[in-house]
């Protein structure tokens, strides 16, 4: 009876007692806040509370949450909205080409070689002189001396005859040396092409300078060399000093996330030291790029998933079957329109890309494939369709084709059937879009190139991004293409019918690349219980005219909860 009497009254005084509630860190507000919510597209306010979002709702709502040590952070009318993700970039190459030569607005040869020029004057006899960016279909005039555009090394070596050039095609998938650096790599008449790979001549078999796809390794090979005379401790300063460059690069740009495509053992493991540590202001989600030989007893460990708060991740492996269209790498199932004797480079072998998905699907991984022809990407699904066969008990694998720019139209069906996400650049439509059509003809230009309306159409989820350093890393130009298919220069517009919805263009740089990595539920919105990743932007990007897109400015960006970057302006 003792014990039935004591719990009414146990009950009656702690039910009496309201509980602690502890009020959020910060609240936002007066903001036209685009929350990529499906279920709650805008809100007034949201309010943020170790490092997550912890409410949705009304400015009246949510300021009734607040506490004496409540920051409120009055958004000024201005849009907010989840930090872009970068969907397929190079995060320490991009750090690289922001301390090394930058060629991405070159218009010419000569400017080129005047860049140069100067670096030249500044550096000691034998040291390498690298840079990044070039495109000779953008050039305002094509050299005198050229073969298929491409000039001789000429100029370049008169210019610097004691110090090695190393120049890389902005697509990655050329580059050009000079004198000096060929004869380092010992290239003469005489060296035969790699399986892969090209050293462009001309009629008489002379080496112009330029190696496309796996004939890059020739120069890169004497470049290594060079390299490791160096100290590591320089190396290594060189390293971070372009991490922290590129982490700066992207927050100011409103770039909270970033998917790496393709980064080393020792890259991997410094990453997740510094999430560990502390030391990444955005989060990176990256894969592992080797040859099978070289991972095939080195998956311990692997998965990575959410390290260091969830600020780093390893969670998929790399692979690619051609190269790039700008550099006649693209794999093309019909022969180039401009070069009709050529198909294009196949430039990892079928075997090896296919052993590759099997170590994926053994450890987990997820499959990430480079493909750019109508070929390469007919031959990624088919490798896929076969995996996916022989493992019928693996289900929700979101493998995914990166970037999937020219595709055969029987193939976007597959995409759907087989649940392969289309992993492409916006920015890579109009920046290509003077010599798509030369490259492919009108037909394949017209049905095939950068397809988003069709994949759209299909159900296929497209991840968006801008594959920097070969474009800016900026994603409103990468959006602004996206959504209007029209370059900034001269209004080319370049098939618009497969444009994307403003809707569609944001989900794909946001929640749409979460999807693409496994990380939907957890960030790409603004929801309660998602990290509070978000950035205020000065136009509307969802409502505003399409010319007042690229006037857009990111004036805050916010990390875990926390300011990463001030415009001076806000």
């Amino acid at each position: 009876m003792i014990r039935l009497f004591l719990f009414p009254l146990f009950v009656i005084f702690f039910s009496g007692c309201s509980p602690q509630v502890e009020s959020p860190e910060l609240i936002v507000l007066n903001g036209q806040i685009y929350t990529v919510n499906p279920k709650q597209t805008s809100a007034e306010a949201f309010a943020v509370m170790d490092g997550k979002v912890s409410a949705v709702g009304g400015a009246k709502e949510i300021l009734k949450l607040k506490g004496k040590e409540t920051k409120i952070l009055d958004a000024g009318g201005n849009l907010v909205m989840p930090g872009f993700i970068e969907g397929h970039g190079h995060f320490s190459g991009l750090g690289q080409s922001l301390i090394n030569l930058n060629f991405l607005n070159s218009k010419s040869w000569e400017e080129i070689v005047s860049m140069v020029k100067e670096k030249v004057d500044d550096a000691e006899p034998g040291d390498w002189i690298i840079g990044r960016g070039w495109h000779q279909e953008k050039w305002l005039e094509t050299p005198e001396r050229n073969v298929h555009g491409y000039p001789y090394h000429d100029e370049l070596s008169a210019i610097s005859p004691q110090n090695p050039v190393m120049l890389t095609h902005a697509s990655g998938h050329s580059l050009f040396a000079n004198r000096a650096a060929m004869d380092i790599a010992g290239v003469s008449a005489e060296t035969p092409d790699p399986l892969g790979g090209l050293i462009v001549r001309d009629g008489s078999g002379e080496a112009l300078g330029v190696f496309e796809e796996r004939a890059q390794k020739i120069i890169r090979d004497a470049y290594q060399e060079y390299q490791e005379g160096l100290s590591e401790e320089d190396i290594l300063d060189q390293w971070y000093a372009g991490i922290r460059l590129a982490q700066d690069e992207c927050l100011k740009k409103g770039i909270t996330s970033f998917q790496d495509a393709g980064s080393k053992y020792y890259e991997i493991e410094r990453y997740a030291e510094m999430a560990e540590r502390g030391e990444l202001d955005l989060r990176l989600w990256v894969m592992l790029r080797h040859r099978y030989e070289e991972m095939k007893d080195r998956m311990e460990g692997f998965p990575i998933v959410d390290a260091g708060n969830r600020f780093f991740s390893c969670r998929a492996i790399k692979s690619e079957v051609d190269g790039a269209l700008g550099a006649f790498g693209a794999w093309l199932i019909r022969p180039y329109a401009d070069k009709p004797d050529f198909h294009g480079q196949n430039t990892t072998p079928i075997r090896d890309v296919k052993r590759i998905a099997d170590l994926a699907m053994e450890h987990d991984m997820q499959f990430c494939v480079h493909a750019i022809g109508d070929r390469a990407n007919r031959v990624v699904l088919d490798i896929y369709e076969q995996v996916f066969s022989e493992n019928p008990d693996k289900a929700d694998l979101r493998w995914r084709v990166e970037h999937a720019q020219h595709l055969d139209t029987a193939d976007i069906p597959r995409f759907r059937e087989l649940d392969v996400i289309a992993s492409m650049q916006g920015i890579h439509c109009t920046s290509d879009a003077p010599f798509v059509e030369k490259r492919l003809g009108n037909f394949r230009a017209r049905k095939g190139a950068y397809a988003w309306r069709s994949l759209l159409d299909q159900g296929v989820v497209i991840a968006n991004g801008t594959d920097a350093p070969v474009e800016d890393v900026d994603p409103i130009p990468s959006f602004y293409a996206s959504v209007t298919r029209q370059r900034i220069d001269n209004g080319m517009m370049f098939y618009p019918e497969q444009r994307m919805t403003r809707e569609e263009a944001i989900y794909s740089y946001t929640l749409g690349n979460a999807y693409a990595g496994f990380e939907e539920n957890w960030k790409g919105s603004i929801e309660v219980g998602k990290v509070a990743d978000f950035i205020i932007l000065s136009e509307n990007i969802v409502t505003c005219p399409d010319e007042d897109i690229l006037n857009a400015k990111v004036l805050l960006t916010y990390v875990n909860g926390e300011e990463k970057y001030r415009n001076a302006a806000f």
